[in-house]
């Protein structure tokens, strides 16, 4: 009989050999996204993304990375990161706007290792991440999500030199 720990560690594996090759600019065709490719490794660009967040006085509030799990597993995988980012002032502004929306927070961006070794920065724009609340959440969602884009954008811009 094949221990748990084993047949964990083969379905790892046998998903990241199974998975396509990350090629530069995949996430860049999707409706609602942002895609910046950028000159940075992995690494380089997770680092800038923290930065930025800071400097744009937001807050990283929650970091997830499948790489780093797999890597933990004895398995190697592109680099990925799924960074969330809000602040209170928003939370609340949201909340007062649509209850529901709240599942939304915080707003993520994602950092991906490309084939080439270089990585990109996406995210789903704030606008449509609000876009199933607005009939509830009216006009003060519709502004916070479009307020939050121009925040986003910055972050983003800041973190990929791309000013």
């Amino acid at each position: 009989m094949i221990a748990r720990s084993s047949l964990v560690g083969l379905s790892m594996l046998l998903m990241a050999m199974s998975a396509p090759a990350q090629a530069d600019g995949a996430m860049a065709d999707r409706e609602g996204w942002r895609s910046i490719d950028t000159q940075f490794t992995y690494g380089e660009l997770l680092k800038n993304l923290k930065n930025a967040i800071t400097q744009i006085d937001m807050r990283l509030v929650t970091q997830a990375s499948a790489s780093a799990g797999a890597k933990a597993a004895g398995v190697e995988i592109p680099g990925n990161a799924v960074v969330g980012v809000f602040r209170n002032d928003y939370a609340r502004r949201m909340l007062e706007a649509s209850i529901a929306a709240g599942i939304e927070a915080p707003i993520r961006f994602y950092v991906t290792e490309n084939a080439s070794g270089t990585a990109t920065l996406s995210w789903k724009t704030p606008s449509f991440v609000f876009q199933p609340y607005e009939k509830e959440g009216g006009d003060a969602l519709v502004e916070l999500g479009q307020e939050l884009d121009q925040v986003f954008l910055s972050i983003a811009e800041l973190a990929t030199g791309n000013m």
